[in-house]
């Protein structure tokens, strides 16, 4: 399965159990049949923040209602204002603005992802999911000619680094989400936060902070390294003249991508230069790397 795919998964778990738990606090819970046993606790509830809920039962109907929507990111963006609009101080917009987050996310509108993530953040700047969405797009999606350039790096870098303190703290995550679930997709949000220091560093030319991040992203999600930040590691390596490990870097990210053309083709060039360069021998890593300059391959 794709690592894509695991993610989805796993967010679409947590994210289905919220909603479910999202109805009214003072609404009776069904009544235990004759002779059932009372469900057990959780011995060790999930650390994070509460998950929102309604205060009223009409505010939770439309908040069902507005979920109605979510394959359809546009209509589900109108939804989400519709209701904030509606229920000004619902906990539950936060649920909309970050759901309606992942569907542009999901078809690669990177502007209105932005747009939701910063929605959901000045709703709670501690959002750890709004805070990776929007570093995300703005370190792939800023050019070197763009002249705000620097000052989107530094939110970026703002913002993935404030992630990393809030992703053990501020998930808000249901007492029933199972416990190696949300430890795989916390797991999955520092590999995220890694990736994007990563390629900030990267794009800096400080290529051995930027290596030291790759590292870290593939080794805290090992069961499904992201092959684009492994491309990435074997281009730092690269430019740091550490052609034997980029060499393995670049084999291994064209393994992973067999059937995605759009980072096989870069992988397969990267390492075949590296192969002509060294005759598959490896060399000595105080060896100056090419003068030519490779581009950030893109993450989407």
């Amino acid at each position: 399965m794709k690592r894509a795919a695991i993610v989805v998964a796993m967010l679409g778990l947590v994210s289905f159990v919220s909603a479910q738990q999202s109805a009214p606090a003072n609404q009776n819970p069904p009544a235990a049949q004759s002779g059932s046993t009372p469900a057990a606790a959780p011995a060790t509830p999930p650390q994070g923040k509460r998950p929102p809920q309604a205060k009223t039962q009409p505010e939770f109907d439309a908040y069902q209602a507005a979920v109605a929507n979510s394959k359809d990111p546009a209509a589900m963006e109108k939804a989400a204002d519709d209701f904030a609009a509606k229920y000004p101080d619902s906990e539950l917009r936060i649920l909309l603005y970050r759901s309606t987050m992942h569907e542009y996310q999901a078809g690669n509108g990177a502007d209105k992802m932005l747009e939701m993530g910063r929605k959901v953040l000045a709703i709670d700047a501690d959002d750890p999911e709004a805070l990776i969405g929007v570093s995300e797009v703005l370190v792939e999606r800023t050019r070197d000619n763009d002249l705000d350039k620097e000052q989107r790096w530094d939110e970026a870098t703002k913002d993935a680094q404030h992630a990393l303190q809030t992703i053990d703290t501020d998930l808000a995550i249901p007492a029933s989400a199972p416990p190696d679930k949300v430890e795989a997709y916390k797991n999955f949000l520092k590999s995220s936060v890694y990736s994007i220091l990563g390629t900030l560093e990267f794009n800096r030319e400080k290529f051995g902070e930027a290596e030291n991040y790759f590292h870290k992203s593939i080794d805290v999600f090992p069961s499904q390294p992201d092959p684009v930040v492994v491309l990435r590691l074997a281009l730092a390596l690269d430019k740091q003249g550490k052609y034997a490990d980029a060499l393995k870097q670049a084999d291994q990210a064209v393994d992973l991508t067999q059937n995605n053309p759009t980072v096989n083709v870069p992988a397969k060039r990267e390492r075949d230069r590296l192969i002509q360069l060294t005759g598959g021998i490896p060399v000595p890593d105080s060896t100056p790397p090419a003068n030519s300059q490779t581009p950030v391959p893109p993450k989407n």
